[in-house]
């Protein structure tokens, strides 16, 4: 029987960013440097087949620090983590490695910055993702508020109106944020932005990509984690920029064929946090099903890349 056709746009840049790599890169090189056990604060980035993988390989993640022994290294994950974390690690003279993404990094500094100038912070982002949770503990309570939405610019509290700065979770749909900065230099015309949009290149790259590539597609599948707070985000870029049919898949064995029956055209995006291998899983599943024709989608080109932290390159 033969195939019916299906056009194939695989957007460019997708899958991993280089903070994503540079995280996995400090857990493997921990194990060769400690052996394992090797513990990690919070899954190291949000994929389970990366995790599963590091498990594999001898990482044990948990998400507290109290659940690691005193004589076994731990690693902090690539979303950040409050002051208190590393504070206790080095009252419990602990070895530990920071992972947090320098992009993500940027953004501490900046908080902190901006709290010496005696400025309140306001940040936009999700309740209850690690990024934000680590971003709002560089600060005492109360020194930072956040908003999620232009509603909650309307009825955030702050000390004095004059006196504040924002920042965001490098993670966010563009368009939101945009909307939500809007509201608040509406309500707060003195308030203080980043030099440059905290929103990371990773994230901005991959949402051009699905804009591009969203209206030539019947349908869209996201590969990426539900707990990825970027992955999340591209699905609703694609819904927004005109594709019908937008769906986040872990793998090939998550996809719905009953919804893209009839579909002559599909795209597939990843997430920063998603490998290539299981994207090559999603393509090798629609080769098994149609006659398919790959065309590459590609809006930027990225050669970003982080050093891992010096103690992993000098010898144990």
């Amino acid at each position: 029987m033969t195939k019916p056709p299906l056009t194939l746009y695989l957007a460019a840049p997708r899958g991993f960013c280089a903070g994503v790599d540079r995280a996995i890169k400090i857990v493997e090189m921990a194990l060769q440097k400690w052996g394992a056990p090797v513990y990690v604060r919070h899954e190291i980035v949000h994929n389970k087949f990366v995790v599963d993988d590091l498990r594999d390989k001898g990482a044990v993640f948990v998400e507290e620090l109290d659940e690691c022994p005193q004589d076994r290294p731990v690693i902090f994950s690539a979303h950040g983590v409050p002051k208190s974390v590393p504070a206790e690690a080095q009252r419990r003279e602990m070895i530990y490695v920071d992972a947090t993404c320098p992009l993500v990094s940027k953004v501490h500094i900046e908080a902190a910055r901006h709290h010496e100038n005696g400025l309140q912070m306001i940040m936009i982002g999700h309740e209850g993702h690690p990024e934000t949770v680590g971003t709002m503990g560089q600060l005492p309570e109360g020194e930072v508020l956040l908003v999620e939405t232009v509603e909650d610019v309307a009825t955030v509290e702050v000390r004095d109106p004059d006196t504040l700065a924002f920042v965001t979770q490098t993670t966010l749909s563009l368009d939101d944020t945009a909307d939500i900065v809007a509201a608040l230099k509406a309500r707060f015309p003195n308030i203080v932005g980043p030099h440059k949009e905290d929103i990371c290149y990773a994230t901005t790259n991959r949402q051009e990509a699905v804009k591009a590539m969203a209206p030539k597609a019947e349908a869209m599948l996201v590969v990426g984690a539900p707990n990825s707070s970027n992955s999340r985000r591209l699905v609703e870029v694609g819904a927004r920029a005109g594709c019908q049919y937008a769906q986040l898949v872990q793998r090939a064995t998550d996809i719905d064929w009953r919804a893209l029956e009839g579909i002559s055209t599909l795209g597939i995006t990843a997430g920063a946090s998603a490998p290539e291998v299981l994207i090559n899983e999603v393509i090798d599943a629609f080769r098994d099903r149609y006659d398919v024709t790959v065309e590459v989608i590609e809006t930027a080109q990225e050669n970003v890349e982080f050093k891992v932290p010096r103690v992993l390159r000098v010898p144990a």
